[in-house]
């Protein structure tokens, strides 16, 4: 049996606008095999499709035609909500990720009961403080700031420390699948680099299976394991290893003007 943490797409396929004179094919037969564990980074302009393949890997986006599998679970009919069992999602905006109104604290907490039946049992004094003491733990090895901030409501936070605190929660349960949707691009460059550095070294201590969409070319090529380039709803360029460690700025630019 395949491990639960690879990823599948067989002939994926979008079309929107069936029969009218504005039809567009926005996925365009998309085949794709990622290994559990591996960390691929994902570039392509905007419009080449990429925005349209997280969606359809999350589920809130419908495949025309072709099949998602998750392991040897075809999850092609499963909704978005019923994909959160086995996938997290980082999005751009800093706001998309928390709940302004709750604490730092209390958006840890819901996050640890992703993919879990949900219940009315009260924790006892004992459980509240040994989660409030992992909670510390966890806060403390960013260095942010956020371990001082576990009351304060998650709306008066940076924009960075909003992100990471995102990041946090998106993986605080192991994901067997971790979508980064562009997380780092609303962030001034230092917080970036600190973001990017913590989102590399966790993905790397958890063996996660992470895709990560991104503009900044310096990114693509100085992390993950693998670099997808799309273009018109296609796949263009896919390299790994050292064929991937080799690449310079100058050639991936050379990939978007080849097509």
């Amino acid at each position: 049996m395949e491990s639960t943490n690879s990823l599948q797409l067989i002939d994926a396929t979008v079309v929107v606008n069936q029969g009218t004179s504005e039809e567009q094919l926005i996925l365009d037969h998309v085949s794709l095999n990622i290994k559990a564990g591996e960390f691929v980074t994902i570039l392509g302009a905007n419009g080449a499709g990429k925005s349209t393949l997280f969606n359809v890997i999350a589920g809130t986006l419908a495949l025309t035609s072709g099949h998602i599998l998750m392991g040897d679970q075809d999850v092609t009919q499963w909704s978005d909500l019923a994909r959160t069992q086995f996938l997290a999602r980082v999005f751009q905006d800093p706001k998309m990720g928390t709940a302004p109104k709750m604490t730092v604290a209390e958006n840890l907490a819901l996050a640890q009961q992703r993919g879990q039946r949900r219940s009315l049992r009260l924790a006892t004094f004992r459980q509240k403080k040994q989660a409030r003491l992992a909670q510390q733990k966890t806060l403390a090895a960013v260095g942010n700031g956020l371990s001082q901030r576990l009351n304060v409501p998650t709306g008066a936070l940076s924009g960075g420390q909003r992100q990471t605190l995102s990041f946090l929660m998106a993986t605080q349960v192991r994901p067997a699948l971790l979508l980064l949707d562009e997380h780092t691009a609303a962030l001034d460059p230092k917080t970036s680099t600190q973001l990017m550095h913590l989102t590399d070294q966790r993905i790397r201590e958890e063996h996660l299976t992470a895709l990560m969409i991104t503009h900044n070319l310096g990114d693509a090529l100085a992390y993950g394991d693998r670099l997808l380039v799309l273009e018109n709803g296609r796949i263009i360029v896919d390299v790994q290893g050292a064929e991937k460690q080799s690449l310079t700025i100058d050639q991936v630019l050379t990939f978007f003007n080849a097509y």
